[in-house]
């Protein structure tokens, strides 16, 4: 669920930070323990307890005013029945972390007339979530709640999309197949995208966030790695190596299951024996180099390389017993022999030393070409040592043979031609620089500042490029036409999704500043804009004009889809925005704040004009979720402390004390993640912030889970037992944030938190299931996935 809190961030952080901390950074900031962060810790623990017990103490004395409330009506009902048998409570405990309880006013069959029901209203269930009881009241409809039966749904998803390219932290994960496909990764998936066709295949083996890859020397195989992460109960996961097949998506050989420590930093396979290696450098401190057998998935040699960064690694082209490293303040050069390494560093004599090695490459005369932070290319080669300097007896070394000005901030790729040219790519400037092969400036150009730096290039054919941004974005491009964005996504942390009420269309927004509107069927972005403060939440108006946007700061404003402009905003208190949703025929606008207060405006002129119309005050926490009622009169919302509340919003947005009667109330949507009708999508032990957002479809036949624990759910709707079977899916390298169904339930879609990703799922039913996998040869979205599993 949504708590943007230093509760939830620590909740969130212990889970997610390892994935995407950077790599130069990430050794230093966890050697030594803070005592302040040790008792801000323990301070938070203690207000968190303070808060608990401040929501028990609101939650027990609103039910003593229910009670109160009911004794009339219960006098009446016993009235009615004239039975002088008393009415006995049963309370059944159901397991125990999602433990539930019924309170029942159930009577013996003996003890009514044969016309009497034996389902009194009023049966309840508790439901337990960090010791605190959430009362939920059964609808009239369930006769025997026991008896209920849950199954997993008959429909399934299928991977058909994947939004967004991780550019932003990674590099030499760009590569152009004979296929005529780029390959890529976000997340966990691997993506084959066919730039021509504008068509996807995806490799989905990988367990946790896909790190690095590499291409084969054949031009089929691909080597990629991933991080560890951990799983749902904080247990580290392994990281490895997958060799695969491109054509066929079929995994070949899996390297170092157990070897490898946090992850996998940078891959490489040899060229002068035909790829019959693989070289892997690891993310322990140490930065582990090793070699391994391709065919038999064997460890031929390993050794410590270095404490610092290490940014990439490669075979000499010419001869697989010589390696080169570079990263933080190094470029190490490697022979292996017999099993083991021995390392040279290369000397920067007279030359400035640089504070990074950002890449390097191999010329067609076998010099080596890094780029550095200073913005140089340096080119290196061996030569005698220097006996004055190094002492009688010294060896040959690697020193700087020439010393190339090429960009202005780092050069962060380095990419060889066919013909011996050489391309550049710059961090600062954004600029493409293609040289001659004796380093001569032939032709340049820069790309757009909204796309980002340069982050690492592949050539289509010998004028076509691809180019893989620091702003997740892939150009296509000639020096003389220029470069247009093919893939595009966004940068930072996404929360906010919502989907056209008939168009296939959605709109997203997230920590970049970036409103984004994506096309479901064309699979591309419509169009971004950049606002002074980030989107929490959105909601499109029933109309299909405008769509209403959450900001940060409490502010919120309307845009027209069209135009892009600015419709109409206001300002609602000076905390975060959690929640916008309009009311079915978008008379009304409910925003939900983490002031605990939800703000309804009446809504004119087809979403653009808004006016105050109330404020829902009754939460003792930050607003979550909400829903209206199918009439439009009533609204149902959760809050951070686990509350369920319901409004009369046509009296006045009136806090209705007695629950009890919106038990039968149908909704016109089903977004919170409390609620009868959903209380069996927690799982046992869920401490209230695993579920992070979930939608029923519009049919109302399932319903689809984010949680925290980078999975997507699918359950039947409604599903109000706990434990019930859901079909579950992988994909999200981060905790899905949100999901939510199209218009007309033909496909899911799931957002992801700090892996900036978007999955389009589509949902197929049991029918469906033959034709889709008889035209799986065909489609170009099938994938290596085996089905999901059912939990």
């Amino acid at each position: 669920m949504l708590l943007p809190d230093r509760q939830t961030n620590q909740h969130r952080s212990s889970h997610n930070s390892a994935r995407f901390l950077d790599d130069v950074s990430a050794d230093s900031s966890a050697e030594f323990p803070d005592r302040v962060s040790m008792m801000e810790v323990r301070l938070q623990a203690q207000e968190d307890e303070i808060t608990l017990l401040k929501s028990s103490l609101a939650d027990a004395l609103r039910r003593i005013r229910i009670h109160d409330q009911l004794l009339p009506l219960l006098k009446q009902q016993l009235i009615s029945i004239r039975s002088a048998l008393s009415c006995s409570f049963l309370t059944l405990y159901l397991g125990r972390g999602t433990s539930c309880s019924f309170l029942s006013n159930s009577v013996s069959s003996h003890s009514f007339p044969p016309c009497c029901c034996l389902c009194i209203p009023g049966q309840s269930i508790k439901m337990f979530i960090r010791g605190r009881p959430i009362t939920m009241y059964v609808p009239s409809n369930i006769q025997n709640y026991e008896d209920l039966k849950m199954e997993p749904p008959s429909e399934r998803l299928d991977l058909d999309w994947v939004y967004g390219y991780r550019g932003r932290d990674c590099r030499a994960n760009l590569y152009f197949l004979p296929t005529g496909e780029a390959v890529y990764f976000i997340a966990c998936v691997i993506v084959l995208y066919h730039i021509n066709n504008r068509t996807q295949r995806h490799y989905r083996k990988h367990t946790d966030c896909v790190r690095c890859l590499t291409l084969h020397p054949d031009k089929v195989r691909v080597a990629s790695g991933q991080t560890a992460g951990v799983d749902k109960d904080g247990k580290p996961l392994q990281p490895c190596v997958h060799i695969w097949d491109s054509t066929t998506l079929v995994t070949l050989q899996q390297i170092g299951l157990g070897a490898f420590q946090r992850g996998v930093g940078s891959v490489a396979f040899s060229f002068a024996d035909s790829g019959a290696f693989l070289c892997v450098i690891d993310d322990s401190n140490e930065h582990m180099l090793s070699v391994w057998d391709c065919t038999k998935g064997t460890k031929h040699a390993e050794i410590k390389s270095t404490n610092e960064a290490v940014f990439a690694v490669e075979f000499n082209p010419s001869d697989s017993t010589n390696i080169i490293t570079c990263g933080k303040s190094h470029v190490y050069f490697w022979t292996l022999n017999g099993g083991q390494f021995t390392k040279k560093q290369g000397i920067f004599g007279k030359y400035k030393k640089p504070k990074f090695i950002q890449c390097f490459v191999f010329s067609l005369t076998g010099d080596v070409l890094t780029g550095d932070s200073e913005g140089n290319i340096l080119t290196w080669g061996k030569s005698a040592a220097d006996v004055k300097t190094l002492g009688k007896g010294a060896k040959e070394t690697f020193q700087i043979m020439r010393q190339t000005r090429a960009h202005e901030g780092s050069v962060f790729t380095l990419w060889t031609l066919h013909g011996g040219g050489l391309l550049s790519g710059g961090g600062k400037d954004r600029k493409i620089i293609r040289w001659s092969a004796d380093l001569a400036p032939e032709r340049e150009c820069e790309i757009p500042e909204k796309y980002g730096a340069v982050r690492t290039i592949a050539d289509v054919d010998e004028e076509e490029l691809l180019v893989g941004t620091t702003r997740n974005a892939i150009l296509r491009g000639t020096f003389s036409d220029g470069f247009v964005a093919i893939v595009q996504g966004h940068v930072d942390e996404m929360w906010g999704l919502a989907t056209h009420p008939s168009q296939n269309i959605f709109f997203t927004c997230g920590h970049d500043r970036q409103v984004c509107l994506w096309n479901t069927e064309e699979h591309k972005l419509d169009w971004c804009i950049t606002l002074e403060e980030y989107g929490l939440c959105a909601d499109f108006c029933p109309s299909g004009s405008v769509v209403s946007v959450g900001l940060s700061t409490g502010r919120w404003m309307v845009l027209d889809l069209l135009t892009r402009e600015v419709v109409s905003e206001s300002t609602d208190g000076n905390e975060q925005l959690s929640v916008m949703r309009y009311s079915p025929d978008g008379s009304f606008l409910a925003v939900g704040s983490h002031d605990n207060f939800i703000y309804i405006y009446n809504v004119t002129e087809s979403g653009r004009r808004y006016i105050r119309f109330g404020k829902c005050n009754g939460h003792s926490s930050f607003i979550t979720h909400l829903d209206w009622s199918k009439d439009g009169k009533y609204i149902m919302s959760n809050s951070g402390d686990y509350e369920i509340l319901y409004w009369d919003i046509a009296a006045g947005c009136k806090l209705l004390r007695n629950r009890y009667e919106s038990k039968d109330r149908e909704w016109a949507s089903y977004t919170c993640v409390l609620g009868f009708h959903v209380m069996g999508v927690w799982l046992e032990g869920s401490d209230g912030t695993d579920i992070n957002a979930l939608c029923r479809s519009h049919d109302e036949r399932m319903v689809a889970v984010a949680d925290d624990f980078c999975k997507v759910h699918l359950f039947q709707y409604p599903c109000p037992k706990p434990k019930a079977p859901s079909h579950k899916y992988e994909g999200h390298g981060s905790h899905v944030t949100n999901v939510c169904f199209t218009h007309s339930d033909s496909h899911l879609l799931s957002m992801g938190g700090k892996d900036t990703c978007i999955l389009q799922w589509k949902v197929f039913g049991a029918g469906d299931s033959r034709e889709r996998l008889a035209s799986a040869s065909v489609s170009s979205t099938s994938t290596s996935s085996p089905e999901p599993v059912t939990s």
